[in-house]
């Protein structure tokens, strides 16, 4: 195999970000208690916000070639998608019926990303991209057993389809799937989706300048001025 010179960019990419519109009551139920319904879909939205920017700034960094940025979205799009940004609905059935209609529905390589990773940078993802330049897949595994990223250079929804999802042994299992389709396999860092308040604490402290960081705190602050402040399990 040839290398590639560092001055090449890579080959297109689409990059599909899975989420699902900031409705309360629809949206980060798990958050609910300690949130309120209102304050877990504000932290949905920023959530989305901070990965959508990410996304928006991948392809100003060196070697990165063209990238085709969609929101694989269930729900319906309102004023909380702020910036320009191809649009599809996500396809009924199960989870991974539907992850796997988001991959079939792409042409050539594609990365597929959530909502449930904010702290995402455009150096994670542009490394996810140069990968797939080289290797049949990569993989981002979540630190709670899931995966927060996947991307195949010959996408197939075959490889997700029957996968469970949301399981402590989500990740494993797709790892697995990806093994016995003979794929190679690059790994990317492990990230911490946000999924309960003690999630929702620890990433906003880990990326504390972006949207999400502001609205976890914008909780925390009128929490206190009401008395109502949570303690954090685990802290």
């Amino acid at each position: 195999m040839t290398a590639r010179r560092p001055e090449e960019p890579t080959p297109a990419v689409t990059l599909l970000v899975v989420a699902k519109e900031p409705v309360p009551g629809r949206v980060k139920t798990r958050l609910t208690p300690p949130f309120t319904p209102a304050q877990a879909a504000a932290v949905a939205e920023a959530a989305i916000a901070d990965t959508l920017a990410a996304v928006s700034r991948l392809t100003r960094l060196p070697g990165i070639g063209p990238v085709r940025a969609v929101l694989v979205l269930d729900g319906t799009v309102g004023p909380w998608l702020r910036v320009p940004i191809e649009v599809i609905p996500q396809a009924r059935g199960p989870f991974d019926v539907r992850l796997a209609a988001a991959f079939d529905a792409s042409a050539g390589p594609a990365l597929l990303i959530g909502m449930d990773t904010p702290q995402v940078t455009p150096a994670l993802l542009a490394d996810a991209c140069r990968a797939l330049a080289h290797t049949d897949a990569v993989f981002g595994p979540a630190a709670d057993g899931g995966w927060w990223a996947l991307g195949l250079r010959r996408p197939d929804g075959r490889l997700l389809r029957g996968v469970a999802t949301s399981q402590p042994d989500t990740g494993a299992r797709q790892l697995e799937r990806l093994a016995r389709a003979g794929l190679r396999v690059a790994t990317l860092p492990v990230l911490r989706d946000v999924d309960t308040y003690a999630d929702a604490d620890a990433v906003a402290r880990l990326a504390p300048h972006g949207r999400f960081a502001a609205a976890v705190r914008t909780i925390r602050t009128a929490e206190a001025g009401t008395g109502a402040a949570r303690p954090l399990v685990g802290r």
